[in-house]
């Protein structure tokens, strides 16, 4: 499998069952996602976009089909094997930020790396680097609460990118924010997508994201409809 292929899925089907009754809600997804995307996945309520993101992402299993990230099957790793390769492989943005309220955002940011068994120097120059590559240069003292929303996504991002992972998930970016802190945040992911090559992909319901995404994945009754580059 190439190296360049961050994700391979390979007829991805997710069934689940409602009182006994079947409901299909992937329904046989064939994608690969190359190093180096910017990519968004969309689609209306019920598409099947966040059963397929928390497929490839690990967080589900699928009912059929297969999973590769990095060349690794994850579709069939399970309790510690699968929590520690997406610990180290996958970052996550969420909509609500969740950031830890009591703790400084350098520990906010450096905690993966507390978990991946880095030392404190390397964690502390690499807190620095980030939030100087996000924008928050001299935040690393301060509280979530002392941020705004934008802020508190900035974090989230650099969060994120401290695992130095070979995927960015990020679900729903811009839901809390304004349309103007929304764009900025969008403009600055896609340059350090340019300019460090990390691989992005979004579920959204945001033009704004669509817009700026470099390849648009429209799912409908969890079928991909559509693949698009922009």
């Amino acid at each position: 499998m190439s190296q360049n292929k961050v994700i391979v899925a390979e007829n991805i089907k997710k069934t689940y069952s409602d009182n006994g009754i079947p409901v299909p809600a992937v329904r046989g997804i064939n994608l690969t996602i190359e190093k180096g995307e910017f990519t968004a996945i969309v689609g209306p309520s019920g598409s099947g976009k966040t059963t397929f993101l928390n497929i490839i992402s690990g967080l589900d299993t699928p009912t059929e089909g297969k999973v590769y990230l990095n060349g690794k099957l994850i579709s069939e790793m399970s309790g510690k094997e699968l929590s520690d390769f997406r610990r180290d492989n996958i970052g996550f943005i969420f909509q609500a930020y969740n950031l830890i309220p009591v703790l400084k955002v350098e520990e906010n940011i450096e905690y993966i790396m507390l978990l991946q068994g880095i030392s404190k120097m390397e964690r502390h120059e690499r807190v620095l680097e980030i939030l100087d590559q996000v924008g928050l240069k001299g935040y690393e003292n301060r509280k979530p609460p002392q941020l705004s929303g934008g802020e508190q996504q900035r974090v989230a991002i650099a969060r994120a990118m401290a695992s130095k992972p070979s995927l960015t998930l990020a679900d729903e970016p811009t839901a809390n924010l304004d349309s103007e802190t929304g764009l900025a945040l969008l403009n600055m992911m896609r340059v350090l997508n340019d300019k460090t090559g990390m691989t992005f992909i979004f579920s959204t319901h945001d033009e704004l994201v669509m817009e700026k995404a470099k390849r648009l994945i429209t799912l409908k009754d969890g079928r991909i409809v559509k693949d698009e580059s922009n």
